[in-house]
This record gives structure tokens, sequence and C-alpha cells, in this order.
């Protein structure tokens, strides 16, 4: 004690600091393991549970916080006046508060991102929307820390105020564009993953939407940039929504002379082997042979049936029009391609 005592006062001070502050590094690491333990038993181990999640942000920024509350506990016996106490509170609580920021920012982003959907799948969300969800959090915590210091911002706000007008005016482009993204992603109407077409006859699968423009992969494997502007404005047909399956389907014309009873049997037969055989198929669904019409050249027969999305559809209409062709040929049926229409790259 009395060596202890013939310190000087800032080392005595900074001792108690550092012991203060080990202690409460010490309980916070006893904390982190209770808090492990118990989420652990909570979390199922998917990159998605709300447990696993948490556990994953919370778990490196509990030494932080730790360290903070030890700090808090030691400077109250700091020599310091009011004013300076006041101010090193403030230091310590902005901390805790930015971290806590930034911890919540990434939890609410990613419990976003791997929400799961109507059918029990992760929904994907567009980077657009983990940026407007992470930039919100950020901005409540940065305004949390300036109310701690009791900064008036309200000179900032209109400064702000009019300063944005004459650069909404400036970027009517680009706030356009990133309006139009937010909307598109709020509506649910165009989802990442989904087939779309749109009026302007780009199609393929939604990739991203960003700040500016909206990505779609083409069938080509190329991937076509939209202005989110521009596909807000276009008529989009979602080949996904309300479900995935998309009609398929050929038609063949055949002549007068042919047993219709044994061409509508035989393209029966072959489009049940196609559902059976065909990947992509939907299993569910029953295909159906129709006679449609009689036309100056025969007897138009369609042959339809669904494939379970967009891109399913090549495979199984190719194998069908070569089954269908085969078993004609070796029934003996005459038949010949419809008259040409107009180019069309959907469904039949």
């Amino acid at each position: 004690m009395q060596v202890w005592q013939q310190w000087p006062w800032w080392l005595t001070e900074m001792a108690r600091t550092i012991v203060t502050v080990g202690i409460a590094y010490g309980l916070g690491q006893i904390v982190r393991l209770l808090v492990t333990a118990r989420l652990a038993r909570l979390t199922t181990r998917r990159p998605g549970d709300w447990a696993e999640v948490i556990l994953s942000e919370v778990r490196p920024r509990i030494g932080l916080w730790s360290v903070l509350v030890g700090l808090h506990f030691a400077q109250r016996r700091w020599p310091l006046d009011a004013a300076q106490r006041e101010d090193v509170q403030n230091v310590i609580s902005a901390l805790a508060i930015g971290s806590l920021t930034f911890a919540v920012a990434a939890v609410a982003t990613r419990l976003v991102a791997t929400h799961p959907g109507r059918d029990g799948t992760a929904t994907q969300v567009s980077a657009l929307t983990r940026n407007v969800i992470r930039i919100v959090v950020l901005v409540l915590g940065a305004l949390t820390i300036v109310g701690i210091f009791k900064y008036n911002i309200t000179p900032y706000l209109t400064a702000l105020g009019v300063g944005g007008l004459a650069v909404a005016l400036a970027l009517q482009d680009p706030l356009s564009n990133l309006f139009a993204g937010i909307f598109m992603s709020a509506s649910g109407q165009v989802r990442l993953g989904e087939y779309v077409r749109l009026d302007s006859g780009v199609e393929g699968y939604v990739l991203d939407f960003n700040w500016r423009a909206t990505s779609i992969r083409l069938l080509s494997g190329n991937v076509a940039i939209v202005p989110n502007s521009k596909l807000a404005q276009s008529t989009v047909t979602n080949f996904h929504q309300p479900s995935r399956d998309v009609g398929v389907g050929v038609e063949v014309v055949v002549d007068y002379g042919n047993d219709l009873g044994l061409v509508e049997r035989a393209a029966t037969e072959v489009a049940m082997s196609v559902v059976a055989e065909v990947p992509g198929t939907l299993k569910t669904a029953v295909p159906s042979v129709r006679f449609q019409s009689f036309t100056p050249a025969g007897i138009t027969v369609a042959v339809s049936m669904r494939s379970a999305e967009f891109a399913d559809q090549f495979l199984i209409k190719h194998e069908l029009i070569k089954r269908l062709h085969a078993r004609f040929v070796r029934e003996g049926v005459a038949f010949r391609v419809p008259p040409a229409e107009p180019a069309h790259h959907g469904p039949a």
C-alpha cells in the first residue's frame, strides 16, 4: 500500500483504469460465452437463421462494448470537472452507439437478404434495397450521436434543403433512376431471378437493381443494362408471376385423308412421353392435343404442355418436335408445317 501511495496520481489513476477495463473485458468474455451458448441452442446453423445472424454480428463486438463499459466506470475516479466529465461520457456513448448502429445495420441487411419467401426459399434482395436499409439505420445512428453532443442541426438541415433543391434540379436523371429502382424493388412486381420481357424486346433473368440501372441476363449469357426509369415506364411481362410455369405448344397441319383418331392418339402418347422423360416439364400438368381449324392445307392440330419455367421450354419443344416427326413418319401420317407467322419469342 505504501508503494501504491508513492506513485504519481496520474500513474495511480491509469493503473486503476487498466484494472477496471481488464475486469470489464473479462466479464464481457464470460457474457460472450454465455450469449454464444444460448444462441447456439436456438440457431439451426443455416446462414439465414436469425439467431445465427445475430450471433455472428454481436460476438465480435462484445469485446469493444465491455471495454467501453470499463471506461465508463473508470472515468468516475478521474480528476475532471463537470464539463470534461460530460465530454468523456459523450465520447464513450458515441462510440457505443456507433458500434451498435453498425451491428444493427449488418443484422438488418442480412435478415432481409435471407428472409424466406412464400415458397420457403430465401428471397433474393437487390443491392439497392440492402443499401437503402443500411443507410437508413446509419443515418438514425448518426442523428442519435449528434443529439448526444447537443449540436443544433437546424441550420444544417435548412442549408441541406436549399442545396438539395439545386442538386435535385441538376441531377434529375440519376435521381429519377434511383427512385424508380427503389419503387420497383419495393413493389415486388419484378424480383431478382425472375424472367421478364420488356416492350423494347429485351428479355431475360433479372440479376440486380442498383442506384442507376437494372441488370438483365439474356438467354445468350450476355447482360443488358436497363436504366431504372426506362424499366419503370416499360410494359413488362413477368413470366414468373403469378406462377413460374409456362405453356409450350407445337402446331402441325395434317392432311384431310389422315385418320384423326390415330393422329390424336399418336400425338397424345408422344406428349406423355415428353412430360415423363424430358427435364423441365411440369409433371402435374396433363398435356393436351386439340384440332383447331380447317385450312386449305389441311387440319391444324396443336400439342400443348407446360414447362416448369420459361427457359425450360426450348428443350421441351425440341424433343416434342423431334418425337412427333418420328412417330408421324412411323404411323404414316401425312403432315406439313403450318403457314409462317410473325416471329414470336414467347411460349406458344
